[in-house]
């Protein structure tokens, strides 16, 4: 069981962002376990063809032995997003800068759980010489493996912190950390976390950045030593979606009515969505989302409201009644 200690800067300090890096370094998990992770077979299949190319393989070799199975990562490696639409290339440059004293201390924390591999002694012993190569393994496997999804994965992100934000604008720090994850809750001005870790930190008004990862999947994950920038990676919401295309089944009455792109779309909105997402999920352009969504719109048969910088549509009792009509309901 681990604890983060709050204090009133702590709790306003809580931020929530998409990392890059940490769904680039943490996607590793999934290949090693394709059972654990079957969810993300449809990526997972691709990407281990990708590995085994030779010329993939050697440049991404340092990322694959520091994310060996059952291995803790060096928080250097999982830095905070420094804000919410952080690009790949600011975290690898922030990697880059790592003094050499820090990766060596965030190397050695992770030893106790199982012994460096090759390449973690290389990079203990030679911390200034080797890093490059270190932020070239990811860099390439971004490129490679991350890239081309990373418009769906976005999305998916963005919906969760969407839909965390309001809640901690709505219901306050004790909901939204009692929500998060089963594994944590709220006690007075701490926050437990039920992991096998015996963390004990005091954030020390630093507050905390809170990442949704789609490769996370049984607990929040921590950075490590109380030294490193406070921050946690929590299983994204809807993950079982990521890979879905949501077509409307042929015959369907209400796409005879509305139009198939329309009627998709109203069945996805039960509850609320960015265009991004939706893009995703029905497989369109954001570009004819948005078209679909201003008819609806205008039809009142949706409503769109603002939460931050996310956009978020959702049925209306008009459209949800218009639903239930299709469906014989």
């Amino acid at each position: 069981m681990s604890q983060l200690r709050f204090g009133a800067a702590d709790v306003a300090g809580v931020r929530l962002a998409i990392s890059p890096v940490g769904e680039t370094v943490s996607s590793m998990w999934a290949l090693d376990d394709p059972v654990r992770h079957a969810v993300h077979l449809p990526w997972i299949d691709p990407a281990r063809a990708t590995l085994r190319r030779p010329d993939i393989a050697v440049r991404v070799r340092p990322l694959v032995e520091l994310t060996r199975p059952r291995r803790w990562l060096p928080d250097f490696l999982t830095p905070p997003a420094a804000r919410p639409d952080v690009e790949l290339a600011e975290q690898l440059e922030q990697i880059a800068a790592t003094p050499p004293d820090v990766v060596v201390r965030d190397l050695l924390a992770t030893a106790p759980r199982r012994p460096l591999s090759p390449f973690g002694w290389a990079l203990l012993n030679d911390p200034r010489g080797l890093l490059p190569q270190l932020v070239t393994a990811l860099r390439v496997w971004y490129d490679e493996a991350i890239a081309p999804d990373w418009p769906r994965i976005r999305a998916l992100l963005e919906a969760d912190i969407a839909h965390r934000a309001a809640l901690l604008a709505d219901a306050g720090a004790g909901q939204f950390f009692g929500q998060l994850h089963p594994t944590l809750r709220w006690l007075g001005d701490c926050v437990i976390s039920d992991d096998p870790w015996r963390l004990d930190f005091d954030l020390g008004g630093r507050g905390l950045v809170l990442n949704p990862g789609i490769f996370t999947d049984r607990r929040v994950l921590w950075n490590l030593l109380e030294d490193s920038p406070p921050a946690g990676t929590y299983p994204v919401r809807a993950v079982g979606t990521l890979w879905e295309v949501s077509p409307v089944p042929p015959g369907d009455p209400l796409a005879r009515v509305v139009g198939a792109g329309r009627a998709a779309l109203l069945s996805l909105l039960d509850t609320a969505a960015t265009t991004t997402d939706l893009a995703r999920r029905v497989g369109m352009s954001c570009g004819n989302v948005s078209q679909h969504l201003s008819a609806l719109l205008a039809a009142g048969l949706i409503t769109r409201t603002r939460q931050g910088r996310h956009v978020l549509y959702r049925n209306t009792e008009a459209g949800m009644a218009l639903l239930r009509a299709s469906r014989g309901g």
